[in-house]
């Protein structure tokens, strides 16, 4: 397992508000490294960047229009019409390990 990739992902997790609560102490002991105050410092430039140069304003409905083309979309593993078959044992419902 790549431990700083990990971090980096716990980190940009926190800061997006999308961390479970169960990781937050393991992101906090992430920031307390240098790798971590360096992922955390990438990610505020980032979302500067992102926020300063964001470009012009979507159209109304770009959402929702987009949201409906998307659907529209074969999911992967489905395409040209492919359908999974039926899960017929145990150990193919509970899936891979």
């Amino acid at each position: 397992m790549d431990t700083n990739k990990k971090n980096r992902e716990l980190i940009s997790a926190l800061m997006d508000g999308a961390l479970p609560e169960a990781d937050i102490e393991l992101a906090m002991a992430a920031l307390g490294t240098p790798a971590g105050d360096e992922a955390w410092r990438r990610n505020c430039l980032i979302g500067d960047a992102l926020r300063e140069h964001a470009g012009p304003e979507l159209s109304p409905g770009f959402a929702v229009r987009l949201a409906a083309r998307l659907a529209e979309e074969p999911l992967p593993g489905k395409r040209n019409g492919a359908v999974d078959e039926p899960a017929t044992s145990a150990a193919a419902v509970a899936g891979p390990r």
